[in-house]
């Protein structure tokens, strides 16, 4: 077994004598990288914020920016990561020479006040620099005096950038117009840039880890079979894919594991296949990854994205994590019932296909055995033609869903065919709106009854007080997002 080490700025690193449980975070700082900084290790304000090799949707490498805070060290085992301070051009004695084209659009532009929060929005930037499918108008960057944002909208750029790359990125002195300034001004990489170029070639492969310290273990197995074979051998193994909500634990929580294996590289579960009756999501794709190889084919899938969490959360998370924690609050279960998905899952003894509706038993309890894990999410063809996701939230974005809505409805001849509605945030657990359904199927299109299935809908669920929203609140919320589609498919057709 070669021992654990990260390629950092271009420097193999090695990870021990690390706790198991060091974040990619902890591991820079302890080596003298400190421009990545901690400051709310939950994933919230992306001043951890690095560049990590990926495999690329349009090259065979994407630059991709995840936050260091959350992601154990031991989970780039063989990879290669770039930190702000890695940007720069640096001479032989490791001496910079030259900013990087992010860093001097940030310096000339003000971008930078208290400085705590600018490595980790370079970093971010730096991301969405290096997009491959990134469309400038222009590939030459806007002079100090000229207005970056011209020829551009409020969240895109004429150069391309789209600025919801940096959100998850927090600047407490609200200095987010220079910040946006400085994203608009940038150009097109050169030639001779070499990270443009390291796009080119492909990541490095997975490597195999088996790591011990401090009576903690931590293991990358290379497939499948090896991995539930290791699972049914360690039932109370902790399973992270891009460790969003395991990271939290470990930060905020102190939680230690005796054994956490890692999933998120397993070809197994890496796959997306459209097939003529199904779409098969593999469980360990990030969500960045899901939304741009589908590209808009989902569109009920494209209207969840945005509004999950950040890029940084969502350049990691995945949909096998979201729906393994069981949380009833979780974004993608409501969407994901409404599409009638059914869960792949892997275990020792096989696999076995259930249906979303029929995998969650309680709070944060499912039909998952020991041992077993999701392979892959598997949303039926064809798709309902009208759709919509209702996140009501204290945030438009970024933020935790007070309650969560999803709609996939077939209307033919003004009535409605079949209606499937999921739930979250209303029950112990995302739940199917079946009264509502049953309202609404077989009947016309019409005001009278969508209000009369709205009444429904409002009942639907055992909703609570807490300190997002009062039971009410969220009772009424539900009835108003029948009435708010409804509004819309009839603005649509008079249009």
């Amino acid at each position: 077994m070669v021992a654990a080490r990260i390629t950092v700025n271009g420097r193999e690193t090695p990870i021990s004598p690390a706790p198991a449980h060091t974040t990619v975070l902890d591991f820079l700082r302890d080596r003298g990288l400190t421009g990545t900084k901690e400051g709310c290790a939950e994933g919230e304000c992306g001043a951890c914020s690095v560049l990590v090799a990926r495999p690329g949707v349009n090259k065979p490498t994407d630059w991709v920016a995840v936050n260091a805070c959350l992601v154990p060290a031991l989970a780039l085992d063989g990879q290669e990561v770039i930190t702000s301070e890695g940007l720069a051009t640096v001479d032989e004695s490791g001496a910079a020479t030259a900013l990087h084209p992010v860093q001097e659009e940030m310096a000339v532009r003000g971008g930078s006040q208290c400085g705590y929060c600018t490595p980790g929005f370079i970093c971010s930037m730096a991301s969405e620099y290096y997009r491959p499918d990134r469309c400038a108008h222009t590939d030459a960057a806007a002079g100090p005096d000229e207005d970056p944002a011209a020829g551009g909208d409020a969240e895109h750029g004429p150069n391309g950038f789209d600025l919801h790359a940096l959100s998850g990125n927090l600047c407490r002195c609200t200095g987010y117009r220079p910040i946006r300034d400085a994203a608009f001004a940038v150009g097109s990489p050169a030639e001779d840039d070499v990270l443009a170029q390291r796009r080119e070639q492909s990541p490095p492969e997975a490597a195999a880890t088996e790591y011990a310290q401090d009576d903690s273990v931590f293991l990358r197995p290379g497939t499948l079979a090896e991995t539930v074979r290791l699972l049914s051998e360690r039932p109370g193994a902790v399973v992270v894919a891009g460790s969003t909500d395991w990271g939290v634990e470990v930060n905020i929580r102190s939680r230690r594991a005796d054994c956490v294996v890692a999933v998120d590289r397993l070809p197994e579960l890496r796959e997306l296949r459209v097939e003529s009756d199904h779409i098969e999501i593999g469980a360990a794709q990030t969500l960045t990854e899901i939304e741009r190889r589908l590209d808009g084919s989902v569109p009920l899938l494209a209207e969840l994205f945005p509004q999950f969490a950040s890029r940084l959360i969502r350049n990691s998370a995945t949909l096998g994590g979201n729906l393994g924690t069981g949380s009833p609050i979780g974004d993608s279960p409501p969407v994901l019932l409404a599409l009638e998905a059914s869960l792949l899952l892997a275990g020792a003894e096989g696999e076995r296909e259930v249906p979303l509706a029929e995998y969650f038993t309680g709070y944060r309890q499912s039909v998952r055995r020991p041992g077993e894990l999701i392979r892959a999410v598997r949303v039926p063809l064809p798709l309902s033609p009208v759709t919509a996701f209702h996140k009501i939230a204290k945030r438009r974005f970024d933020d935790i869903s007070s309650v969560a809505v999803a709609f996939a409805l077939d209307i033919q001849d003004g009535t409605v065919r079949k209606a499937r509605i999921g739930l979250g945030g209303v029950a112990a657990t995302p739940i199917r709106a079946l009264a509502t359904e049953a309202a609404l199927e077989g009947r016309a299109w019409t005001a009278e009854t969508v209000e009369a299935a709205a009444r429904v809908l409002r009942s639907e669920g055992t909703p609570m007080d807490d300190h997002r929203a009062s039971a009410l609140y969220r009772s009424a919320m539900l009835g108003q997002s029948l009435n708010k589609l409804y509004a819309r498919t009839t603005e649509a057709a008079k249009s």
